[in-house]
């Protein structure tokens, strides 16, 4: 039916956009592809956080794989219990998404962790950071993406490319889950299961007696 038809799909999706989620961040964790920074300490911290690896990306494959067995369950009740179990699924899946969202979106306006200059000489922070004097028009003014952080190198590109990925990804499974709960709750109140397989089609016929 087509509430079952509707669940393969969003599961499907969820699966893909897992999969983005899960490589954007795990790519946020190795500036310049190495692994050094990462277990220096060098990173930036919402990147650290890899919601993109465990909420967007396994908790939403888990949700993902009850969605995929969606099937018309033969009976109205079986049915209708599996529908419930979705809109669970589905409101998990939305909360894991909106997580990966939010902490995406804040990586992204807060800047990158790098290597600047400083009046003392060279440290690590985050220089683009937002502060009362200053908003996030960093990301509109592209000479500041090579002109303020020295190390790691390219690393504002890299983190508003990734972050960018991330929120969107996330965002879009965050749209997706909402769609599932309406779905699966009409699932509940409109839906049908299969018939058993054991029902005779149109019943018996009058005037005839079973042998």
């Amino acid at each position: 039916m087509c509430v079952s038809r509707c669940s393969r799909c969003v599961g499907a999706s969820l699966l893909a956009l897992a999969v983005v989620c899960a490589v954007a961040n795990a790519l946020l964790l190795l500036p310049e592809l190495k692994v050094r920074f990462l277990l220096e300490g060098h990173v930036t911290r919402e990147a650290t956080w890899a919601t993109g690896l465990w909420s967007s990306g396994f908790l939403v494959v888990l949700g993902a794989r009850e969605f995929l067995r969606s099937d018309g369950a033969p009976g109205c009740c079986a049915f209708r219990t599996r529908m419930l179990r979705q809109v669970l699924y589905s409101c998990a899946c939305l909360m894991c998404s909106a997580l990966c969202c939010l902490v995406s979106v804040t990586g992204l306006v807060q800047g990158p962790l790098c290597l600047y200059n400083v009046t003392g000489g060279a440290a690590w922070g985050v220089p683009l950071k937002p502060t009362p004097y200053r908003d996030t028009g960093y990301l509109y003014n592209r000479s500041a993406w090579s002109g303020v952080c020295l190390k790691p190198e390219g690393v504002v590109q890299w983190n508003v490319v990734l972050f960018s990925i991330l929120a969107a990804a996330s965002g879009l499974q965050a749209l997706l889950c909402a769609a599932s709960v309406v779905n699966a709750l009409l699932g509940v109140v409109l839906g049908r299961g299969k018939p058993c397989r054991n029902t005779i089609k149109g019943g018996p016929r009058s005037g005839v007696t079973p042998q």
